[in-house]
């Protein structure tokens, strides 16, 4: 299948949708102390809340029932071998909370993270901010787009600027490594948020860059990716674009960047 053939059957607003009942479904166990309250960790003891894994439940459900010929990959899934899944040409890459620090924390700062793969890159990405009730998409050649759920579709771009930068960082894993990094550029002006809201920030041109030195897994950073390239930005790691499916979903150090 190319890649224009599988963008034919993909319905960005049925993904939207998708996205608004995963969030939706987040928004609830936020409501609920009982449910809240109750977080299990992870080997890597990373937290692990009741709304993580009903937004992943929303999302495979969904994500199955439209496209059963394309496989799921989700941080909250069952992990698939990598002798089966290297040879995928496309899927999908879901993070169904991103930010669960930041959820747990009850600062509004976590998202819904939706990315349609194709060759190991990403092709299509939607962030869903469900406190917000914010949107942001991106698909390949096509741009990156920002609605709220009762507003009308926006474009959005990356600023451009060439100095008085910008910098996001985030809300809870910013490093020295990071900041040193950081003042190699001309920065001015900082930002911190939580979850994948940094590569929207940079995509809508509210930043101009962030770099993340720690680790991050691939379904963190595939939805951002694809709105941020969509909107004229890049993230790089070791001077190239970063790249998905590899036999560890562990990431690299990498820049998000919207500046020339």
């Amino acid at each position: 299948m190319t890649e224009k053939e599988l963008l034919s059957q993909i319905k960005m607003d049925y993904l939207l949708e998708t996205a608004r009942l995963a969030g939706e479904a987040i928004m609830e166990v936020y409501g609920q102390k009982e449910l809240f309250d109750r977080v299990d960790y992870k080997s890597d003891d990373s937290p692990l809340t009741v709304a993580d894994q009903r937004s992943h439940e929303v999302i495979k459900e969904r994500l199955s029932k439209a496209y059963p010929d394309v496989p799921l990959i989700s941080e909250e899934g069952k992990e698939t071998p990598y002798a089966e899944r290297k040879n995928w040409t496309a899927f999908w890459l879901v993070d169904p909370l991103d930010g669960t620090k930041e959820f747990i924390k009850r600062n509004g700062e976590f998202t819904v993270n939706i990315a349609l793969m194709y060759e190991n890159a990403p092709l299509l990405g939607v962030i869903f901010i469900p406190e917000a009730g914010t949107f942001y998409y991106g698909t390949k050649g096509t741009g990156a787009f920002k609605k709220s759920t009762d507003s009308e579709e926006a474009p959005v771009k990356v600023a451009e600027r060439s100095k008085a930068l910008t910098a996001v960082r985030s809300r809870s894993h910013t490093s020295e490594d990071e900041m040193e990094v950081i003042r190699s550029f001309p920065v001015e002006h900082y930002v911190a948020t939580g979850s994948s809201i940094k590569f929207c920030l940079v995509a809508d041109g509210t930043a101009d860059l962030y770099y993340r030195h720690g680790p991050t897994m691939e379904w963190d950073t595939a939805a951002g990716q694809a709105i941020l390239e969509a909107a004229g930005g890049k993230v790089l790691s070791g001077g190239n674009a970063l790249r998905y499916n590899k036999e560890s979903l562990r990431n690299p150090s990498f820049l998000c960047r919207g500046f020339k």
